[in-house]
């Protein structure tokens, strides 16, 4: 794990992949408890046995938004970032989903600082994701997500 206490050794790592989460692997009752919280009940989330016998993939599969909710979940197993008055999920700029995730799969987190730029005195940093699926070619998604931090200066 890196650990990161300023705009200058953030900057540091910019066009370098910043390392690779652990394996989470997705449940159907975390499927289920998201489907509670987002009010999504679709049966290829939800409905094991119409999945099983009905769906393309012959089982339920994760919310594609489940899984990129999990994003900030697993960018902090690949850096510690400390010194901070405040960090905000700011944004995604692109994202593809390539390959559903099969209930009972697991992914995890790869991620790249693609840029980085100090706005008067606030980090804004653009993360190259990708969202892997373990056993698979295709992850589940792609894309660039953007944070800020607000570090404390002395």
């Amino acid at each position: 794990m890196q650990i990161i206490t300023s705009h200058a050794e953030f900057e540091q790592h910019l066009g370098k992949e910043l390392g690779v989460s652990s394996w989470h692997t997705i449940t159907q009752e975390q499927i289920n408890k998201f489907a509670d919280a987002t009010l999504d009940y679709q049966w290829i989330h939800t409905d094991e046995e119409k999945a099983k016998n009905e769906g393309p993939f012959g089982s339920t599969i994760a919310h594609g938004y489940l899984t990129l909710s999990l994003i900030p979940y697993l960018w902090k197993e690949i850096v510690d970032i400390q010194n901070l008055k405040m960090e905000i999920n700011y944004g995604i700029e692109s994202l593809r989903f390539a390959q559903p995730v099969i209930v009972n799969s697991k992914i995890r987190l790869k991620a790249k600082l693609a840029s980085i730029v100090n706005l008067r005195g606030v980090t804004k940093v653009h993360m190259g994701i990708e969202m892997e699926i373990e056993g698979q070619k295709k992850p589940a998604f792609t894309g660039e997500v953007v944070f800020l931090y607000h570090f404390i200066t002395a």
